[in-house]
């Protein structure tokens, strides 16, 4: 044997030792873990939608004329019964003093027929004319006083024009814009203005057959203090709108082009904000219970799988796949993963399957959900 074995033994033997020593030494990873649990937790869905007054009118002339008057401004509220315009009316006018003419001729033709009736009968009860001529007399007659009636119609015909000259408020209200100037010809059916009521306005909006089965298994009533009607908006700058509204009521059936169908809420706007014709989002928050929910961060993906590293009793961390159902800003609520599992929260890029960690716990983030997500427990 030679001389050099027995160094070589030994050299091997303290390169084990030190080996085995820097193992020891080496330290394990420590990274912030979260156990999962549960919530019930309400998911908002937005719906891009068309606000409406819940009383819209447009303003038509009813009849040609010049326009003499106008007594409001754009944009300013009225109050039902309130002067809007006033057309020239002299034509009218002289249509009602004529018409007023005709029904005193008409009144005064009846008198005389009926004069003539009357002395006609006592000439037939001496017997001194046929009863044929009394017959003939009291026909005229009625045809007098059906003359009257059309002198009625007439004048009352002839006023009902005048009155259209004279436009009003139909309702309180905001005036829209006005086209027209003083002096402009207006003739029948001419859009003049428009007056909208929008101390509440409607918010029209459309959602999937899916979302509508969800929303009736949830209660719908159409009533305002039923919780599964409430929504909320968003306005177009992004704001959210300060009061809360319900929906009231849907359409009849589906789209079968679109398959969707139409949903109407009703808001209050007491500071009329919401204009008719605007357009914001319809927020409706989807219910989930018993929802796991996994922070973005914490996942990654392989060949269109999601997973997370699961610790097992041995904090060593252990690929584990799970299905996303919802997502929501930066969480997943996700199947395939369970109560009580804990996860590698940050780091997962400094490990693989099958290493030891250290665990750190991380704090529980799911409190800090936007805003528009809402934890039920």
């Amino acid at each position: 044997m030679s001389l050099l074995a027995p160094w070589i033994i030994i050299i091997v033997v303290l390169n084990g030792c030190e080996s085995s020593k820097l193992k020891k030494e080496k330290k394990l990873p420590e990274l912030s873990v979260m156990p999962l649990r549960t919530h019930n937790i309400a998911i908002p869905h937005g719906y891009i939608s068309e606000i409406s007054a819940v009383q819209y009118v447009e303003i038509h002339a009813r009849v040609q004329g010049y326009l003499e008057n106008i007594y409001v401004d754009e944009g300013k509220e009225v109050s039902k019964g309130d002067p809007l315009f006033r057309l020239s009316s002299s034509d009218y006018k002289e249509m009602v003093t004529k018409a007023q003419a005709n029904l005193q001729r008409a009144v005064a033709e009846a008198k005389t027929k009926q004069l003539e009736v009357d002395r006609i009968k006592l000439m037939v009860d001496k017997n001194v004319i046929s009863r044929t001529e009394l017959e003939v007399a009291m026909a005229h007659r009625d045809a007098a006083q059906s003359g009257i009636r059309e002198a009625e119609s007439v004048l009352q015909n002839a006023k009902i024009h005048l009155n259209y000259t004279d436009i009003r408020a139909p309702f309180d209200g905001i005036v829209d814009r006005i086209p027209f100037k003083i002096g402009s010809l207006i003739n029948p059916g001419t859009l003049l203005t428009s007056v909208s009521k929008i101390d509440e306005v409607f918010a029209y909006f459309r959602v999937s057959e899916k979302e509508y089965l969800h929303f009736k298994r949830n209660g719908f009533s159409g009533k305002r203090e039923n919780k599964s009607s409430r929504v909320s908006l968003i306005l177009a700058d992004g704001a959210a709108y300060n009061h809360m509204g319900y929906i009231e009521t849907m359409e009849g059936d589906f789209d079968r082009e679109t398959g969707s169908i139409a949903f109407r809420a009703r808001f209050p706007n007491p500071e009329k904000i919401l204009k008719h014709g605007s357009s914001g989002k319809v927020v409706m928050s989807r219910e989930l219970k018993d929802a796991v929910l996994v922070p973005q961060e914490s996942t990654f993906t392989i060949q269109d799988k999601n997973y997370v590293f699961v610790l097992d009793k041995k904090n060593v961390a252990r690929t584990k796949s799970f299905q996303p159902v919802e997502q929501y800003e930066n969480y997943f609520v996700t199947t395939g993963l369970s109560r009580g599992d804990v996860i590698v929260l940050e780091g997962i890029q400094q490990i693989r399957d099958g290493v030891p960690i250290t665990p750190k716990q991380a704090p529980d983030t799911i409190k800090f959900v936007s805003n528009n997500a809402h934890l039920l427990n």
